[in-house]
């Protein structure tokens, strides 16, 4: 039977593909430059494959490289779960999930849910990371991330959807708007305006987009946000009205802030639905629906007058 290659082999080609550097991979990798340089070899060697092309470039991955690469990543991500899988066998919910969160959403939410969590499951570790949806759920199905917490929809296929809530949006103006002098904005009002909203990475850019085409109002593609502070700073400078999450609307804006004014909205409140999207295929055990409890149950708690919780 031929050798097989090893994981660390496959770890050190993985790091080579992502960093493009030979230099850079070995650092990631805590190894030396000419340990990782044999190793690759190696590693072409048993395969009977040339992997990566070396160059002023860097390291680029030839066709086969990029074939094995692929099949690589699943390895390390089966790997990972068997891993997981044992932890959470052998001690309920504990160990470390890789946690990755919405910046629209995480910092406003998961401050009150870790304490919880912290408080519930002491052997549990949550290794967070922000970012934005799209983004988030690409590294999900890598193997980066065991479950995310986003804006739904998520994509179809491989992944399974834990529905927690709704989350309305609020409508956002600079004081001196026209639309701030009045009591209530009727839909109708937003025909011509020009919404500010986040770039196409997050789905609230979708939704706002679909928006826009029901109010008859314009979509400010020239200066996209790339964060929900960056839509308040265009709205309070005049550059447009903008939706922001209701979350970050009761923790960023006081009342009688400067810059803005929430406005009510005629009509049926506007809202996004927010959940856990994590892999069908991972031994997540009792580690999902605990999770996905506890974020329930923190948002009823710290923002039960503002979210409508899922069935």
């Amino acid at each position: 039977m031929r050798d097989l290659p090893s994981l660390r082999q496959l770890d050190y080609f993985i790091a080579l593909v992502e960093t493009g550097s030979f230099r850079a991979a070995a650092e990631r990798c805590g190894i030396s430059q000419p340990s990782l340089s044999v190793q690759l070899a190696n590693l072409e060697r048993l395969l009977d494959l040339k992997l990566v092309e070396r160059g002023r470039a860097g390291a680029i991955p030839t066709p086969a490289g990029r074939a094995v690469l692929d099949r690589a990543r699943h390895i390390r991500t089966g790997m990972q779960e068997i891993m997981d899988l044992s932890a959470v066998m052998r001690s309920g919910l504990g160990g470390t999930i890789r946690f990755g969160a919405s910046a629209t959403l995480g910092p406003y939410l998961l401050p009150h849910v870790v304490a919880r969590l912290h408080q519930l499951y002491p052997e549990l570790k949550l290794y967070i990371r922000e970012g934005p949806p799209r983004q988030l759920v690409e590294g999900l199905a890598q193997g980066e991330h065991d479950m995310v917490l986003v804006h739904l929809p998520a994509p179809p296929g491989e992944f399974a959807v834990t529905r927690l809530f709704r989350e309305p949006l609020e409508l956002v103006a600079a004081r001196d708007h026209p639309l701030a002098a009045r009591e209530t904005v009727e839909r109708a009002d937003l025909a011509g305006q020009t919404l500010l909203t986040l770039g196409p990475g997050y789905a609230l850019h979708q939704q706002v987009a679909d928006l826009c085409d029901l109010f008859g109002a314009t979509l400010h593609r020239d200066y996209e946000g790339t964060s929900l502070d960056a839509l308040r700073l265009m709205a309070g400078m005049g550059m447009g009205v903008t939706l922001l999450p209701a979350l970050y609307v009761r923790t960023e804006i006081a009342p009688g802030a400067e810059d803005v004014r929430v406005l009510r909205l005629a009509g049926p409140r506007i809202v996004r639905s927010i959940g856990l999207v994590t892999r069908k295929s991972a031994p997540l055990g009792e580690a999902l629906p605990r999770i996905a409890a506890t974020l329930r149950d923190t948002a009823r708690c710290c923002f039960g007058d503002v979210v409508m919780l899922a069935p």
